[in-house]
């Protein structure tokens, strides 16, 4: 049985009515429209899972461009030994963008650490990370359908390899509802170097309601503008004001109006984050040892530490679904190490790396990690191949994400690529397996968290995707 939702469209109504149990249905939905009609209706109400969650919000920190499992969390000693030469046979082929047969291996320089009481192995390009070994779940055996960038940040965030579908953070929202009065259910913070290849589309609520789109902050240490309330008006005519507003809007508009109903939900919204958000986003207020641990205030870390400190305290405050975004605008300002790898890994680790551990540690200490979803990775890895000699291509068919809290074992691998990190053969897990888990631990079942599109009942995972219990504490 489909996500109950009180604000049925027409074609849903008869759909539901008219089509197996629909005389049995027409007398249930006829009752719940009768109570829905008595109260005020919030779409973005908290609403009961489908069963026991482990996890109450979500933090994806998305690192745009495909981080290369070769020098993060995926050693590979032989890459070394072939280094040079063309890739054996034996490994068989894949299809890239740029990799071809006058393409060789291309070592690392990465040595990689046992970490922890478990010995999980992570790159010395991460030495912050090293520190959470015991407290992540390093899936080796990621795999997607694409090699483009746009095609597979689409896949990640929505499931489906074009636009016009719901990401995560809609799906979720549409779910479950938003524990946070005064704020957005869901959030994306930009990089300030501008938008990934899949650009805006990639965060959107697709054809669900308007009221499940995301909130898309901007850059710098003012994320929401106009936060301020104008000189010489208080909050009752505030008050007034918006309740005069919401009057003449409802009074010209007819029937059902999806996109008049988000303007008007995003507007009461907009008042209510003029009386909390403001110190929300006042980070003096945090301890200074807390900015530190972020990397709030360094030279390279200040920006992303900034904003995963701001994630931190957004889903504090009930926030359900954060995106906290590293890379955009292309090229050497995204983890897309066409040519020198060295120097854009280490660039983009130096950004992210302290900040990214950091918000795991604060989740852990102030007893909220237990609650909440960290969940870190690109869009795809990085060829075992050499492309212009010294960086990699994009690689879809086996590479590693991390995830953190949330009813996930800590300090484990699972699965695993061959011997040149070139396809996942051990376990793999595709994009729609782990939606269906992370879905899964926020108490949502994939094939009863739909929505009627077309005559068609759409979900996140398009097909089944199996939940991946080893990894589930």
């Amino acid at each position: 049985m489909g996500h109950i939702r009180y604000n049925r469209n027409r074609r849903e109504f008869l759909t539901e009515c008219f089509c197996g149990m629909g005389s049995l249905a027409f007398g249930s939905m006829a009752a719940q429209d009768r109570a829905a009609a008595a109260v005020a209706y919030n779409p973005l109400a908290p609403r009961a899972p489908h069963h026991e969650p482990k996890a109450k919000s979500f933090i994806f920190l998305f690192q745009a461009g495909g981080p290369s499992h070769l020098e993060t969390f995926d050693p590979k000693p032989l890459l070394n030994k072939l280094h040079g030469q063309k890739r054996p046979e034996e490994f068989g082929e894949v299809k890239y963008q740029t990799v071809n047969a006058q393409s060789r291996i291309l070592g690392t320089k990465r040595s990689f650490v046992k970490c922890g009481k478990s010995g999980l192995e992570v790159s010395d390009l991460l030495p912050n990370q090293q520190q959470i070994a015991d407290d992540i779940c390093v899936i080796r055996s990621m795999h997607g359908d694409m090699v483009v960038h746009s095609a597979a940040q689409y896949q990640m965030m929505s499931g489906r390899v074009i636009p016009g579908f719901p990401a995560m953070g809609s799906w979720i929202a549409y779910g479950l509802g938003s524990e946070a009065a005064n704020l957005p259910a869901y959030v994306v913070m930009p990089d300030p170097h501008g938008a990934p290849e899949a650009g805006q589309p990639m965060y959107t609520h697709g054809f669900l309601p308007a009221v499940y789109q995301p909130a898309l902050f901007r850059p710098g240490k003012r994320p929401v503008l106009n936060m301020e309330m104008p000189a010489g008006l208080g909050l009752d005519r505030r008050r007034k004001t918006m309740d005069l507003l919401r009057a003449v809007n409802e009074a010209n508009i007819a029937g059902e109006d999806q996109e008049f109903a988000a303007r008007m939900s995003a507007y009461d919204t907009a008042f209510r984050m003029q009386m909390e958000a403001p110190e929300i986003f006042d980070l003096s207020n945090e301890p200074q040892q807390t900015l530190d641990m972020y990397g709030v205030g360094g030279a390279q870390t200040d920006d992303y530490g900034r904003r995963c400190l701001l994630a931190r305290r957004l889903v504090e405050k009930g926030v359900r679904f954060v995106c906290v975004v590293a890379g955009g605008g292309g090229g050497e300002t995204e983890w897309d190490a066409h040519s020198e790898i060295e120097k854009n890994h280490w660039r983009m680790s130096g950004l992210t790396d302290r900040p990214a551990a950091a918000l795991v540690q604060d989740l852990k200490r102030r007893g909220m990690l237990d609650s909440t979803i960290v969940l870190w990775g690109g869009e795809f890895g990085r060829s075992p191949e050499s492309e212009r000699g010294t960086g990699r291509d994009h690689h879809n068919t086996g590479f590693s994400m991390w995830v953190a809290g949330g009813g996930f074992r800590g300090g484990m691998a699972y699965g695993a690529t061959d011997a040149i990190g070139l396809k996942a053969v051990e376990k793999p897990v595709h994009f729609r397996d782990l939606h269906a888990t992370l879905l899964n631990q926020m108490g949502l079942h994939q094939d009863q968290l739909t929505f009627l599109h077309q005559g068609r009942r759409e979900r996140l995972t398009e097909i089944q995707g199996q939940v991946i219990k080893d990894i589930l504490v």
